[in-house]
């Protein structure tokens, strides 16, 4: 028996997912918590995905099945938001797969700390195919180490701290900064680090609460929106307003990177209104001369702490780690002496 308002709405987007629709549903149908709504917004699908969910709201009276007026990810998302009437929203999608204590967890964590608007999980990253996609595995086995307030605000710079359908947030939240975002970027991640910018508080159970599927179509891949460059573009935006409001030394900061990619995103940082007044670089061809008409400084020339800030932009695996573990030793502080954005 469940009560008129649901505990939590989740809310799943479909389009042309016949083939892994059935097990993303009845995982959700089947969590052990049981006060649920699920939204389902076909957006424009042209396989069997609208039938399936036809006959699964036939047999379960938690299932609303939605449809997108012009179809895209951002409608059908927002299209649920609306619908709702649940205090908690989480999100879901049709390729994935829910531990079926996911829900409860989420919920049960949020009820016993109310001022924390947004808990995630880590997940399993898995395919059911035989191809490695070493990239996203790179991208799980970090995210699934940012786990708390505290790193989740330092490192919202590197990359999403959270797998989206991972995610169960406040429809307070919602309503109070607002929902997803149309535009040329990923609209996951501007969300989180609006959100962030706002003052939410922002949590990780350290349960691997769902299986997060890896495939080829996925829209992160083919999307133009989810390229690295648009990554890049939309944050740096947020990046350029954290500093204002953090550096001391702003609008100055120097560069860790100098090599043609980081060069060209310091740029887009400078056109924001940042002052990059020159580069560290550990190559040793590229200390002692100017690249975009800025010195390159030797990691080695870097002065005591309080004498300047530094924004890391080095991606290269494991060279975040390195470079963290250099600037503790000589006293930097993450988020007062240096920040992560690679």
């Amino acid at each position: 028996m469940t009560s008129a308002i649901p505990r939590v709405s989740v809310i799943l987007p479909v389009r042309d997912a016949e083939k892994t629709l059935v097990m993303a549903i009845e995982s959700i149908l089947g969590q052990t918590e049981r006060n649920i709504e699920l939204l389902v917004v076909d957006d424009g699908s042209t396989d069997a995905s609208l039938r399936i969910l036809q006959e699964f709201a036939e047999l379960d009276g938690r299932i609303r099945v939605l449809a997108t007026v012009n179809p895209g990810i951002v409608e059908a998302l927002n299209l649920g938001l609306a619908e709702a009437k649940a205090p908690y929203l989480a999100r879901m999608d049709a390729d994935d797969v829910s531990l079926s204590e996911r829900l409860c967890l989420q919920c049960d964590f949020l009820d016993s700390h109310p001022t924390v608007g947004l808990v995630s999980s880590r997940v399993e990253h898995w395919s059911e195919d035989s191809n490695v996609r070493a990239g996203y595995e790179a991208y799980v086995e970090w995210t699934n180490q940012v786990l708390d307030d505290t790193d989740l605000r330092l490192r919202r710079f590197v990359e999403s701290p959270f797998a989206h359908p991972s995610v169960v947030y406040r429809k307070s939240v919602v309503e109070r900064f607002g929902g997803y975002r149309e535009g040329s970027f990923p609209e996951d991640y501007e969300l989180w680090l609006r959100w962030l910018e706002g003052g939410v508080r922002m949590g990780k159970l350290r349960e691997i609460l769902l299986r997060w599927r890896d495939h080829d179509n996925r829209l992160s891949r083919i999307d133009p929106r989810y390229s690295v460059e648009a990554f890049y573009q939309m944050k740096l935006e947020y990046l350029h307003r954290w500093l204002k409001d953090n550096n001391r030394h702003f609008p100055k900061v120097k560069i860790w990177g100098a090599g043609r990619i980081t060069r060209n995103r310091a740029k887009s940082l400078m056109k924001a209104g940042t002052v990059v007044s020159g580069f560290y670089d550990i190559d040793p061809r590229k200390v002692g001369n100017p690249r975009a008409g800025l010195m390159v400084h030797s990691i080695e020339d870097i002065p005591e702490p309080g004498e300047e800030f530094i924004v890391a932009m080095v991606g290269a695996r494991g060279a975040r780690e390195k470079v963290v573990a250099f600037l503790r030793d000589r006293g930097h502080r993450e988020g007062i002496d240096f920040v992560l954005a690679a």
